[in-house]
């Protein structure tokens, strides 16, 4: 995995997307509470602006024929966040749901979520729930959201499920592999992300999908993620289909 930072581009720079795309991209939306901090706003007015930014996303992953999009939408570390922002971002989570279903069902376009929903508010659960339920049946794109989500809270509840399995002897401990624990992780039939996009200027995998990023590129850049364009993410994957991604392998055992 290698890390870059990019810089915003003019239209005029601008060479498009790539051939070659990546199958799944995740995406760290960092930087919306600086963003506003620079414009000397209340931080949920970066998320406001941020939740603009997700729209274009899928968007543009629908449109190129991505298949799938991960976004890192609320960790469970931001939990202990002030309760009055907490409140906010949730109130806002439930506001978008509820906007872009238009979007979600004219674009073919399922919506899923991973996490730990048991600490949702009642109505961001429902809501989540039946947005989830009516978009089913799409399969253009798959919009997966980790909300109240840690991926060593995923592994850990992955571990437990096969120790239960064991304990109730359907399960050898032999028989624990790289398959069974994908097969206990939330969304088990969810590709392994190919790219993965940071913003902010910041070069940690913040707890996101730590098994599944195992041979992920990633691509980090510095605009925050209001600033985020159509043309920054065609650099991210322009400098995706540069990369040789040879999962342990040698340039020769490659060219073979």
């Amino acid at each position: 995995m290698f890390l870059s930072r990019g810089k915003k581009e003019t239209p005029e720079s601008v060479d498009g997307p790539p051939p070659v795309l990546p199958h799944h991209v995740a995406m760290i939306m960092d930087g919306n509470g600086r963003w506003a901090k620079k414009r000397l706003m209340p931080r949920i007015e970066g998320h406001r602006s941020g939740a603009k930014t997700v729209r274009m996303a899928v968007e543009e992953c629908r449109r190129l024929g991505i298949r799938y999009l991960t976004l890192y939408t609320f960790s469970t570390e931001n939990w202990k966040r002030p309760q009055d922002e907490v409140s906010m971002l949730m109130k806002l989570f439930e506001q978008h749901l509820l906007s872009e279903r238009e979007l979600f069902m004219k674009n073919d376009i399922r919506l899923r979520a991973i996490g730990d929903r048991s600490r949702l508010p009642d109505a961001v659960r429902k809501c989540l729930e039946e947005t989830e339920e009516m978009t089913r049946n799409n399969q253009s794109l798959q919009l997966i959201l980790a909300v109240s989500y840690g991926g060593r809270e995923e592994i850990v509840q992955a571990a437990a499920s096969l120790a239960r399995q064991v304990k109730q002897g359907t399960l050898e401990p032999e028989q624990i592999s790289d398959s069974s624990i994908r097969s206990a992780l939330y969304a088990p039939d969810v590709p392994d992300p190919d790219l993965l996009i940071r913003t902010s200027d910041e070069n940690r995998i913040s707890n996101f999908l730590l098994w599944q990023v195992a041979y992920t590129e990633i691509v980090v850049t510095a605009l925050h993620w209001p600033e985020f364009s159509v043309n920054e993410f065609h650099r991210c994957l322009r400098e995706f289909a540069g990369r040789t991604r040879r999962f342990g392998l040698t340039d020769e055992q490659l060219a073979v």
